[in-house]
């Protein structure tokens, strides 16, 4: 299946991230990062964040069962049917001018112009998942959440509500009359 996604970190302006080339759909992408996030990376965001966003040369043809690695047997064996397989970069993409290949970046800017449907943010509360053609932004689907739970059905996910700023407020104050105190107006 090749359903593109990106996998990608928080920006001041939206995120910056990279190109996933292979089955980016919630169901195959949400157990895996979850289980990664939890086990192989062992809660560290920072640390999982390096490893799938920063240090990838220029994008992911897949991301493999290796990232399920030190998950109990029973989680592994369940999203895996007992057949690893391993992650695997684009390493091997030839340009026709033969210059190397450049990062595949994906950032809220460049989005719409590039064959993804998923996309991934890794937030601090959990992974946001939305899909590209229809939103810029989605649920946080929990980073505790049971790498087992039915990621097909978008109605399962153990959603977060991440924290926003408080929006300015809109009430108009209320009158008052020289002289008069904002409490003695108020009662």
């Amino acid at each position: 299946m090749t359903t593109g996604s990106f996998i990608a970190r928080p920006t001041a302006t939206g995120y910056t991230g990279v190109y996933v080339s292979f089955d980016g759909t919630p169901s195959s992408k949400l157990p895996l990062l979850v289980t990664a996030f939890q086990y192989r990376f062992g809660r560290d965001l920072e640390a999982m964040t390096r490893h799938l966003v920063d240090n990838v040369a220029i994008g992911w043809e897949e991301l493999g069962s290796d990232l399920l690695d030190g998950a109990p047997p029973g989680i592994v064996a369940a999203l895996t049917g007992g057949q690893p397989w391993p992650s695997r970069t684009l390493d091997n993409l030839l340009t026709p001018d033969g210059s190397p290949p450049a990062r595949i970046t994906v950032t809220e800017t460049t989005v719409a112009n590039m064959d993804v449907e998923w996309g991934y943010v890794l937030r601090p509360s959990g992974v946001e998942v939305f899909p590209t053609m229809y939103a810029d932004s989605g649920p946080v689907v929990a980073w505790d959440a049971d790498p087992l739970t039915d990621f097909g059905n978008p109605a399962s996910w153990p959603t977060v509500t991440p924290a926003r700023s408080p929006a300015p407020s809109t009430a108009s104050p209320l009158p008052t009359t020289p002289g008069t105190s904002r409490t003695a107006a108020r009662r």
